[in-house]
C-alpha cells in the first residue's frame, strides 16, 4: 500500500481592509517539490507535480489573526479556498509596511494524517498605508519576467517553465530596482503598494513567489487565475480572469489611484484600455514593455492614438521608465 504524503496549506499572499479579509490559498498534499533543484530532469519532474496536485477538498480550515482572533472557511473540491468577508477592526495588527501576519491550520480533530510544520502555516494580507500615494498593478509575463509569451506556438513558455528553475529566471532588466523606487514614490516613505496580477494559473504561485524573492522585487500580493473549467464554451466568460481581478482591487480601494504596468504583446493594451476608460478617475498612468514585435507595437499605438485619460508610455529600455517616472512625480531619483 502507497504512503500518503503529508498535508500541507499553501496560503496566497493577498490584501484586504482594515475591516474585510479576503484570504486565498489551497489545501494539498506535500510532494517534496524542491523549486532550487537544476537537475532538467527533476526540473521536468517538479513541473509536472505542480500540476499534478493532490488537492484535500472539503475541509475545514481555521484561521488565527494575533492571539485571540479566529476565523474559518472551507476548501472546495479542488483544495482551493476564499475567505471573503467583513471583520472588526485589525489595525493593530498592521505593520509598517500594511501588512497584518496571519497563520492557517487544518481542523485538526478532524483530521487523522500527517500534518507539516506542526500545523502551522503563515500568510500575510496587505492593507495599504494611508501614507500610498498610489498603487502598482503589473503583469508579470513579459512585463518583469521573460517568459516567451509571444513566440510562436508559446515553446518558449514552455521550455522556461518546465527546464528552468526561479533562481535561472532573469528578471527584464531594470525591474526590480524601478519597483523599488514606485514603491518608496517621491518622498521615499509612501509604501506604495506592489500588486502582481498574471494570467499564469495558481499551481506556479510558488515559483513566481521564489522568482520576485530571488530577484528581489518589493513584495506584494501575487494574483494568478484558476484553470478553466473543462468543457466550457468559449465565450462563456467575456471578461479575462486578470481584468476581473484588476477591477477588482479598484473596487477594494476607490480612493487609490493606479499605475498600471504591463507589455505590448498579448492581451494587455486592450485591457488596460478599458479599465481607464470605465474607471478614468483611478487611473494615473500606463506603462506598456515594448516587445521585440513591430506589427503589435503599430497596432497599441493605433489603439491608444486618443487616450488623453493618463499618460502612456511604451517602455523601450528601464531608463526610459523612470525618467518618466521621475517627470510626473511618481518616483525621486537624483
Amino acid at each position: 500500500m502507497f504512503k500518503k504524503d503529508p498535508l500541507q496549506i499553501i496560503a496566497f499572499q493577498t490584501y484586504g481592509k482594515s475591516n474585510h479579509l479576503y484570504l486565498r490559498g489551497r489545501a494539498i498534499e506535500d510532494e517534496s517539490i524542491n523549486l532550487e533543484n537544476q537537475n532538467a530532469i527533476k526540473l521536468l519532474f517538479n513541473a509536472w507535480k505542480r500540476f499534478e496536485t493532490d488537492e484535500i477538498k472539503h475541509t475545514e480550515l481555521r484561521v488565527r489573526i494575533g492571539k485571540d482572533k479566529f476565523y474559518y472557511t472551507k476548501t472546495d473540491h479542488r483544495g482551493y479556498f476564499l475567505l471573503n468577508e467583513p471583520v472588526d477592526d485589525l489595525s493593530d495588527h498592521i505593520n509598517e509596511q500594511g501588512w497584518v501576519k496571519i497563520e492557517f491550520s487544518y481542523q485538526q480533530e478532524k483530521i487523522t494524517r500527517v500534518i507539516q510544520s506542526e500545523n502551522r502555516f503563515p500568510a500575510e494580507m496587505l492593507i495599504p498605508s494611508n501614507n500610498a500615494s498610489f498603487g502598482v498593478i503589473s503583469d508579470i509575463d513579459d512585463t518583469i519576467l521573460h517568459t516567451g509569451v509571444t513566440s510562436i506556438l508559446k515553446w518558449r513558455v514552455i521550455i522556461n517553465t518546465l527546464f528552468k528553475s526561479p533562481e535561472k529566471r532573469l528578471p527584464l532588466l531594470g525591474s526590480p530596482e524601478f519597483y523599488h523606487l514606485l514603491h518608496k514614490g517621491k518622498s521615499g516613505q509612501e509604501a506604495n503598494p506592489i500588486f502582481y496580477v498574471s494570467h499564469s494559473p495558481w499551481n506556479l504561485y510558488r515559483y513566481l513567489e521564489l522568482f520576485l524573492n530571488k530577484n528581489n522585487f518589493p513584495k506584494g500580493p501575487i494574483i494568478l487565475r484558476s484553470f478553466p473549467k473543462l468543457f466550457s464554451k468559449k465565450g462563456d466568460d467575456k471578461i479575462p480572469q486578470k481584468q476581473k481581478e484588476i477591477l477588482n482591487l479598484i473596487k477594494t480601494y476607490p480612493n487609490l489611484k493606479f499605475i498600471l504596468i504591463g507589455d505590448s504583446g498579448e492581451h494587455d493594451p486592450a485591457i488596460y484600455l478599458e479599465i481607464a476608460e470605465s474607471n478614468p478617475n483611478n487611473i494615473t498612468a500606463i506603462y506598456l514593455r515594448s516587445v521585440n514585435d513591430k506589427g503589435k507595437i503599430a497596432k497599441v499605438k493605433q489603439l491608444y492614438k486618443d487616450f488623453d485619460i493618463a499618460p502612456i508610455l511604451l517602455i523601450e529600455d528601464g531608463g526610459q521608465a523612470l525618467q518618466h517616472a521621475k517627470d510626473h512625480g511618481f518616483i525621486n531619483i537624483s
